[in-house]
């Protein structure tokens, strides 16, 4: 895929680092000359401008993205960028960052945003849903789909612990996006071999979400035999 982020901090650094690590061609766009280090993202393309700014989006060509990401720490900047994105130039997908809680209500089609990450909301989900390692959490929804982005942490005792990532069978309708492994994103290759507290996360449709989630969760210790 194609994706551009609007806003190359550490956030965009970041996101730019995973995409391209699992074979994705990424666009930084940044209007400051200071934060520009491609260094900083090895692959990555980078564009000096204002991602508010329609010149400047039309000498990208931004129709030609399958993915707009608006990961400034700016709301203003994001909704903006995501309406032109999806107005203007027509991107499939935009996915914009919601810096301030009391302004997630912005953040839908209206302005041309397909899905919104809020950070307050992923760690509210986390501590109301994840209730032990295993159970599987979803992070967040995407609008107008039956898609979900869902993350679970391997226990110690899960049976995965010690597999590779290629030998583990997904549902259908399942797809492994990320790995974090400790506080660092790995991509999620075929040899991979999964250790207790690695963080998954997967994109599953509504019809397959139960049965990834009987997949990973905890099992119950067998009981043992009385003796004689």
């Amino acid at each position: 895929m194609r994706v551009s982020i609007a806003g190359a901090g550490q956030v965009g650094r970041s996101i730019a680092r995973e995409l391209i690590a699992n074979g994705h061609q990424v666009t930084l766009i940044e209007r400051e000359s200071a934060a520009i280090k491609p260094d900083s993202v090895l692959g990555a393309h980078w564009l000096q401008a204002d991602a508010c700014e329609l010149a400047s989006l039309e000498e990208l060509g931004l129709e030609r993205f399958d993915v707009a990401i608006a990961a400034t720490g700016d709301d203003k900047v994001n909704l903006v960028h995501s309406l032109l994105a999806k107005t203007e130039f027509g991107v499939p997908r935009t996915v914009s960052r919601v810096n301030h809680p009391g302004n997630e209500w912005l953040f839908d089609d209206q302005w041309g945003v397909d899905a919104a990450v809020s950070t307050p909301r992923l760690m509210a989900a986390l501590v109301e849903e994840a209730v032990e390692a295993g159970d599987l959490v979803r992070i967040l929804t995407f609008q107008e789909s039956d898609t979900h982005l869902s993350e679970v942490t391997l226990a110690a005792e899960s049976p995965f612990v010690g597999a590779t990532l290629g030998s583990v069978e997904l549902p259908e309708d399942v797809a492994l996006v990320a790995l974090v492994r400790r506080t660092s994103p790995t991509p999620p290759e075929p040899g991979t071999v999964l250790e207790a507290g690695d963080k998954l996360f997967f994109l599953t449709a509504d019809i397959a979400e139960g049965d990834l989630g009987e997949m990973f969760a905890p099992r119950d210790e067998e009981p043992e035999n009385p003796e004689d």
